[in-house]
């Protein structure tokens, strides 16, 4: 007897498998490996650098464009593979009559990599304007925000549906940000006025609001991209972003005088001219790192465990800034943090519901419809 399974057709059975398609991205074993080298190279990136930018201002460094500008300028190190990549290519199609291209990117896909990049060199801005008044903790926290962000716009822009979990991960994510706020003046650094904390409070919380709008623009590019996207074309994707980026960091540099300054403060810098540099060039490459696995994330999985791998750097940059920088953490960063984490794991859970929601619903509506009976004819 042989079954043959096909869906009913109907609108019900249509929007539950275009529904449960969103979720279900094929899976492989290297795509899963990949997966997993983006989450890692984001969670690296993402714990590590706030601990470097910190570092950077609180011994001497004040130049906030060039701490912006340092976000994305590691962007040439991914000339490397992309050349390893290319040179691969043209081996492959040695034998064609076709030549392999030098660059995958579309025209589509390296104007919108342009602005998600300018984007983001704006994002790096308010990201170092905050971390320059505030410490690791707190800003590590406010930044934990985005995920609440995200999920606003993802159901905006790419039609993301909210869910009961997603709406309590929200609203705790925001009382977390409150807690914060009413305790603005508890983690005050000695000799900085309540006008500066407060100016870095409300940046780092723009930087919050645009990380959440660029990842889901992120995902609707790769939806409107009418070609397969690889990972040699994320990575392109990547470059174009950090160099957008980058370019737009150094109008600032060059409105601000900062690269007249930079051998300046360099000498001055209270850790000696050597490990200044050390920390510039960390900030650069980690978070290069955490912009490709975000990048790499997205294309892999979604802007949703994108952001929730971003959130899951906040208690392992609390952890670093309470053993290396000696911060405190009172009472109501824990209140705080505690709220963050609910909030993660809410939205997690959310996801994970809606997840097995509709891969039921998809085969609660496949049906056999044809049944042959095989027999030997006399």
């Amino acid at each position: 007897m042989e079954i043959e399974w096909q869906p009913i057709q109907s609108q019900t059975t249509t929007d539950a498998t275009d529904a449960a398609a969103t979720f279900e991205k094929p899976v492989s074993t290297k795509r899963i490996l990949l997966l997993v080298l983006n989450v890692v190279l984001l969670i690296v990136g993402g714990s590590g650098n706030p601990l470097f930018v910190r570092i950077y201002f609180l011994h001497g460094g004040n130049r906030k464009w060039f701490a912006s500008f340092l976000q994305t300028a590691a962007f040439p190190f991914l000339l490397l593979p992309l050349i390893f990549s290319f040179i691969r290519r043209r081996r492959s199609r040695s034998s064609s009559a076709s030549s392999a291209p030098l660059f995958l990117i579309s025209p589509f896909l390296l104007i919108s990599s342009t602005v998600i990049g300018i984007i983001t060199g704006l994002v790096n801005f308010f990201y170092s304007y905050g971390s320059s008044y505030l410490p690791v903790s707190t800003s590590s926290l406010l930044i934990s925000t985005q995920l609440g962000f995200t999920a606003l716009f993802a159901l905006l822009i790419v039609r993301q549906k909210f869910t009961a979990p997603t709406i309590n991960s929200v609203v705790l994510l925001t009382f977390s940000a409150v807690v914060l706020g009413v305790h603005a003046n508890g983690d005050r650094p000695e000799g900085e006025s309540t006008a500066k904390y407060l100016a870095g409070f409300a940046m780092m919380l723009g930087a919050a609001v645009l990380y959440g709008l660029v990842l889901p623009l992120t995902e609707l590019m790769y939806t409107k991209a009418k070609q397969d996207i690889s990972y040699t074309l994320v990575m392109e994707i990547q470059f174009v972003i950090a160099a957008a980026g980058t370019a737009f960091c150094a109008v600032g540099m060059a409105a601000n005088n900062d690269f007249q300054a930079i051998s300046e403060e360099s000498h001055l810098y209270r850790l000696g001219e050597t490990k200044y540099y050390v920390v510039v060039v960390f900030m650069a490459l980690l978070t290069e790192a955490s912009l490709l696995g975000i990048t790499g994330t997205i294309k892999y999985s979604s802007a949703l465990v994108s952001g929730i791998a971003l959130a899951i750097c906040v208690p392992i940059s609390e952890v670093l800034a309470v053993l290396f920088l000696h911060e405190k953490f009172d009472a109501e960063k824990g209140v705080s943090l505690s709220l963050a984490i609910w909030g993660m794991i809410s939205y997690f859970y959310g996801e994970y519901k809606t997840y097995l929601r509709n891969k039921t619903a998809t085969m609660e509506h496949m049906v056999p419809i044809s049944t042959s009976l095989s027999s030997p004819v006399n």
